[in-house]
């Protein structure tokens, strides 16, 4: 078990450099909809997930493969990508549609933060759907662990710090220490004073918001369902693959 007062939240990609994560494990959270999506795509049966920063790199590795074997998935600002396969609603993410592929994928927010915390241990990817398995592989970690949030341009997401708060709620048992950084202590209590009605909370958002328009209106349901699903994914080599598989 990492000891909480070692653990740190950042609250965006700008709010932590490379260098930040090296000798630490950090668990990436993009809630709506990266982190949900991307552990959905797992669930379903993803052979392997590429995330990238951006849509020149996506082409650059898909050149590399046979067009029948991988699908270019994400978003830019909310919608998706103009001739990707899929864009970034958890939903798209079935076993008849990624079952098997490997998943070239860019977002906003979420692949970012993904690929700049690329010097860490380890490298999970959080979400409420998966929270269970975020908090067994935490468990049997004694290094530094940092929650990090991808929010939204450099701000804080609502939602994203609700996950990591969530998640250190579960850790102490509802106590968090005294010593415990910043970071934990803001995440911590926003969850308290949110977490009893996640759903509402989310939807009332600034990125719920911003999506309203843009996506399907069961998206932010389906990212605050807790526990769906038993898969840890995690990086190794730039690669995402399910750990518990």
């Amino acid at each position: 078990m990492p000891d909480l007062k070692y653990i740190d939240v950042f609250f965006s990609v700008q709010a932590f450099q490379e260098e930040d994560l090296r000798g630490k494990s950090a668990v990436i959270i993009d809630i709506l909809r990266a982190s949900s999506s991307i552990v959905t795509a797992v669930n379903s049966g993803a052979k392997k997930i590429i995330p990238v920063e951006d849509m020149s790199d996506a082409m650059k590795i898909a050149r590399t493969m046979d067009q029948n074997d991988y699908l270019l998935c994400g978003e830019k600002d909310g919608v998706k990508i103009e001739g990707y396969h899929l864009g970034n609603s958890p939903q798209e993410y079935t076993e008849e549609a990624v079952g098997d592929k490997t998943l070239i994928i860019n977002t906003t927010n979420g692949t970012r933060a993904i690929k700049k915390a690329g010097l860490a241990n380890r490298i999970y990817i959080g979400s409420f759907l998966n929270q269970k398995s975020i908090l067994k592989a935490l468990a049997e970690h004694d290094d530094e662990v940092v929650l990090i949030c991808s929010g939204w341009r450099g701000r804080l997401a609502l939602e994203d710090t609700m996950f990591a708060g969530s998640l250190l709620h579960k850790l102490c048992k509802g106590k968090l220490p005294e010593k415990t950084k910043d970071g934990a202590k803001v995440a911590f209590g926003l969850f308290e004073k949110f977490g009893n009605d996640l759903e509402e909370s989310i939807r009332q958002s600034d990125h719920a918001y911003r999506l309203r328009n843009l996506v399907p209106e069961d998206d932010v349901p389906f990212c605050c369902q807790v526990d769906k699903f038993d898969v840890l994914p995690g990086m190794k080599d730039g690669i995402i693959t399910n750990l518990n598989g």
